[in-house]
């Protein structure tokens, strides 16, 4: 194509400082809920630089019924002779290893394949995330909103099987390159997230494909490898918007997150923060994806003027939390 012969001769040198290459990554899944189970999953592995190495593709028995077909077009049928996530694994590992996983809304694709992973008694090869929504924000792209349709329409990229994982990962692949050039030639920053694969996994009871299945949200558990020290931090106040987070901060989220609360509680907790599980004239922080819902949080967040802000905000902040006042790196 035109544009990589042009970003290849381009004289602005390739920030060093950016991955080797990168695993393009959507999954479709029987739900949202933390024991819902993936049915098709694709892949695009792109080099440093953006350009396609291959792609890969695979249906996903999830051992129950398949959820939302009308989205995803996913019958019992198409999905009873599909792989179990076990048999597909080591393939998929492969291609996730070594390279930075790229989704759209990338905590939950990481989060679906965390749990499958883990159920599997295996461990996802992935150390790092970045979202294209969080990119896009860092670029400015004027976008009416951040859906990827967004997204793909602001580079002329053509959606033919919207909700197809194959399809969904190639036209993120072909919206990614650019935004990745882009990037580079600003020398921007990426906005890269650490991943913590889970080490162990307890589903909730089996569910069934059968005619007249009723759906059960019981939640499942999963245990961390560590537990959770208290903070050793005192709480220097609150939030200041625009401005950094700082250790000892209390922080209380409200309403579903999309990626796993525990894992968002832990990555604050390795930050230095410290988790709230009520909203007080103490609390440094409320974190929310629907800041207009009538919760006691959220009221109690307005009624003491604490600051709100969503999940992606916040991720993006525990990037750069500062050092506690009086500790090594600290004022």
């Amino acid at each position: 194509m035109l544009e990589d012969r042009a970003a290849a001769e381009s004289p602005t040198p390739w920030p060093t400082a950016y991955p080797d290459g990168y695993a393009v990554v959507d999954v479709e899944t029987t739900g949202l809920a933390r024991d819902d189970r993936i049915v098709s999953a694709a892949v695009y592995q792109l080099d440093a630089r953006g350009q396609v190495e291959d792609q890969w593709y695979t249906l996903v028995n999830p051992e129950r019924d398949p959820g939302p077909v009308w989205i995803h077009g996913l019958t019992t049928e198409v999905l009873s002779g599909a792989p179990l996530f076990p048999e597909i694994a080591g393939e998929l590992a492969a291609r996730l290893d070594g390279r930075v996983l790229v989704a759209h809304n990338a905590a939950f694709d990481w989060s679906m394949l965390a749990r499958e992973f883990a159920r599997a008694r295996a461990t996802a090869p992935v150390r790092q995330r970045l979202c294209t929504i969080a990119l896009s924000k860092e670029l400015r792209l004027p976008l009416p909103n951040h859906k990827l349709e967004s997204l793909a329409a602001h580079y002329g990229v053509v959606q033919q099987r919207a909700h197809h994982a194959l399809d969904d990962a190639r036209v993120l692949a072909e919206a990614f390159r650019p935004s990745l050039r882009l990037a580079a030639q600003a020398g921007l920053r990426l906005p890269l997230l650490a991943c913590q694969p889970l080490t162990e996994w307890s589903d909730g009871p089996a569910r069934s494909a059968t005619v007249g299945y009723q759906p059960s949200y019981r939640q499942s558990t999963w245990r961390a490898s560590r537990k959770r020290p208290a903070c050793p931090y005192p709480n220097p106040g609150r939030y200041e918007p625009g401005e950094q987070l700082i250790q000892g901060m209390r922080v209380a989220f409200s309403g579903d997150t999309s990626i796993d609360r525990e894992l968002l509680e832990d990555r604050a907790i390795d930050a230095g923060l410290h988790i709230a599980t009520s909203v007080s004239r103490l609390t440094s922080l409320l974190v929310t994806n629907d800041p207009d819902s009538p919760t006691s949080k959220t009221t109690k967040a307005r009624s003491f003027g604490t600051p709100v802000i969503d999940e992606a905000a916040f991720m993006q902040l525990l990037l750069h939390v500062t050092p506690a006042p009086g500790t090594s790196g600290g004022s």
